[in-house]
């Protein structure tokens, strides 16, 4: 009688349900078990760093006194900063002119591997994603080299050739070949996330799309593209907050065209060179407070700007 009993209490609902919570609870537990060392690792390394460098960014260190609490001046000191609102404008300028160019080729090249009509077609995706896999610092140095007026091989061809010496490194032309530098550096990358969205089209749209008598550009314009819209989203802001990011490029080109860049060339490097050389670490904390505000605005404009497009092209189906 008593085992019946148990047996009846065991087979209960109540108990079923006590022992299911009892299950998940320890999945639960198990769960936090595994994801507590990243939530460890990202609050020492970026928690803890943010909120330190808001602390510092309110105050100012004085000769007479230390630290003493600025509150907002050091933030209204960087607005008025011609300094740093340059490099601002001189990033935007980069973000304008560099950024279309790489996606462009970065699309051209997705589009050109998924068509199928590339023989190689591994080999090439190797051989373009190869200079992402490449140090920052180690193609900024070849592309240093290349660039030098005295010693570099291009210059040297140029002057065997009768076109005089090319001025890739002079203040007027450092921009652009900072552009080639990072477009070189991650066209493949972008590529990469192009194609995987392209291959993850179904295969029915495009046979729908060539019985309709479509051709290849078409499909690639009307189906593709409107496809991998997210991809592209993606890697422009990835693009966004990369470029107002630059420091490996102008740290080193620094060294070799002094006179074209200069310690606030960028707004990452001017923050670098202000913390490090002239040990403002307060002004500096506040300089990439802004920065992360602006960079944080500006992809959410786009993003906002993608969405609005979206929902026109959806009506415009309806």
């Amino acid at each position: 009688m008593t085992t019946t009993s148990t047996l009846r209490a065991e087979r209960s609902p109540a108990a079923s349900r006590r022992r299911s919570g009892s299950n998940r609870r320890r999945q639960n537990v198990a769960a936090y078990l595994f994801i507590l060392p990243f939530f460890v690792v990202f609050i020492a390394m970026l928690i803890v760093p943010l909120v330190y460098s808001g602390y510092l960014s309110l105050f100012q260190s004085k000769l007479i006194g230390g630290d003493v609490f600025a509150g907002l001046a050091n933030y209204v000191r960087a607005l008025q900063d011609s300094a740093f609102l340059a490099s601002i404008g001189r990033m935007g300028l980069f973000l304008v002119v560099q950024v279309p160019i790489m996606l462009g080729l970065a699309l051209f090249l997705a589009l050109a591997l998924d068509s199928g009509r590339i023989r190689g077609s591994r080999s090439v995706r190797l051989l373009v994603f190869m200079p992402y896999a490449v140090p920052a610092v180690v193609a900024t140095l070849m592309w240093g080299y290349l660039y030098g007026p005295d010693f570099g091989p291009l210059a040297q061809i140029a002057r065997g050739l009768g076109w005089g010496t090319p001025e890739f490194l002079s203040p007027g032309s450092i921009l652009g070949s900072m552009m080639n530098i990072v477009t070189w550096e991650f066209v493949g990358y972008n590529m990469i996330i192009m194609y995987a969205a392209l291959r993850a089209i179904p295969a029915d749209l495009f046979e729908a799309a060539e019985i309709d008598g479509a051709g290849q550009f078409r499909v690639a314009w009307s189906i593709k593209i409107p496809a991998i819209r997210p991809a592209i989203l993606l890697t422009v802001i990835f693009s966004i907050i990369g470029t107002f990011q630059l420091f490996a490029e102008p740290s080193l080109l620094n060294n070799i065209a002094p006179d074209a860049i200069t310690n606030s060339y960028t707004p990452n490097y001017y923050a670098y060179n202000l913390a490090f050389i002239n040990q403002e670490l307060n002004y500096a904390a506040a300089i990439a407070f802004l920065l992360g505000l602006f960079i944080a605005i500006v992809s959410y404009v786009v993003q906002l700007a993608s969405q609005r497009s979206d929902r026109r092209d959806r009506k415009d189906v309806r």
